[in-house]
């Protein structure tokens, strides 16, 4: 009986009530997020089989060795992580103005619409803003074309379209609005009376901008800068389209590993090598971060 009741009296608490809350995301992440994620872990210390999408269940670190070694994946790993640094760091540059402008000087009563507008973009599909740029690029493009009408040119211009500016171009504009709304909600935490303080004690603006404004926003930078890096590294959409295929990324190898060389166990080895990679760079940012700001945790 005292079981009994202990049970019913656990079932009826607070902590009750939060298990049970949280059990069905819990779930859907397991089966959904954790499960795949075991299964490519899995695979990459498998052996490659003759047949199509054949894996041998024998453990093997070949996989890991070869991704480690060769020099096409160490290059290829090399450009990804470069091209991912140079997206950051243009939609982070890019998008704290915008980020700024909006919290402080746009009215409170039209921030909504100025939210909305900057959201546009989320309305087309991810693979119609590519193309759109790939038309902006083209051969024939509106660049190409603007330019021979103002007879700047003579002939059009082949490697605006095929090179690693392209590429670069295409995905900070396909992720700015993730890193202006948390460098927006960061702003907008800010409490403005610290300001109008440094400018009493005889700061210039600049100088409250960086010892004030600039360390309080950084959680939305940190937040900015992490959710573009690290799903660029993981596109092969762009660097397919814009690329034409030329200037292969990591996440490019393998799709083409899993799918089209159907060699599955190497491919997952590739997978969990640049999410290793990425995990520690971006890791490493947010420590450097902490120690810029002094954060001790």
């Amino acid at each position: 009986m005292t079981e009994r009741s202990s049970w019913a009296q656990w079932a009826r608490s607070s902590a009750a009530s939060g298990y049970a809350l949280i059990a069905t995301p819990a779930l859907y992440a397991l089966l959904l997020l954790a499960a795949p994620l075991a299964t490519v872990i899995y695979l990459s210390f498998m052996t490659d089989g003759p047949g199509v999408r054949e894996v041998i269940h024998t453990f093997t670190t070949e996989n890991y060795v070869l991704a480690w070694t060769d020099p096409i994946y160490r290059s290829i790993m090399s450009r990804s992580l470069f091209v991912s640094f140079m997206v950051t760091l243009t939609t982070v540059v890019l998008a704290f103005p915008v980020a700024y402008f909006v919290s402080f000087y746009v009215s409170p009563s039209k921030k909504s619409l100025w939210l909305f507008l900057i959201t546009i973009p989320f309305w087309t599909s991810y693979l119609v803003r590519v193309f759109l740029w790939k038309v902006i690029l083209g051969y024939n493009g509106v660049i190409n074309s603007g330019l021979l009408s103002l007879g700047i040119i003579d002939s059009p211009i082949t490697w605006i379209n095929v090179n690693i500016g392209a590429i670069v171009v295409t995905l900070a504009h396909a992720y700015a609005p993730f890193a202006i709304l948390p460098i927006f909600v960061s702003l907008e935490k800010i409490d403005r009376s610290l300001l109008e303080a440094g400018r009493d004690l005889g700061e210039s603006a600049f100088m409250t901008f960086l010892r004030v404004t600039l360390p309080l926003a950084m959680p939305g930078v940190v937040g900015a800068v992490l959710i573009v890096f690290i799903p660029t590294v993981g596109d092969y959409v762009t660097p397919d389209i814009i690329g034409g295929g030329k200037l292969p990324l990591i996440a490019n190898v393998i799709q083409k590993q899993m799918l089209a060389i159907d060699n599955m166990p190497l491919g997952s080895a590739v997978a969990v090598s640049a999410m290793l990679i990425v995990g520690t760079a971006a890791g490493l940012f947010v420590l450097a971060n902490a120690r810029y700001l002094r954060v001790k945790k």
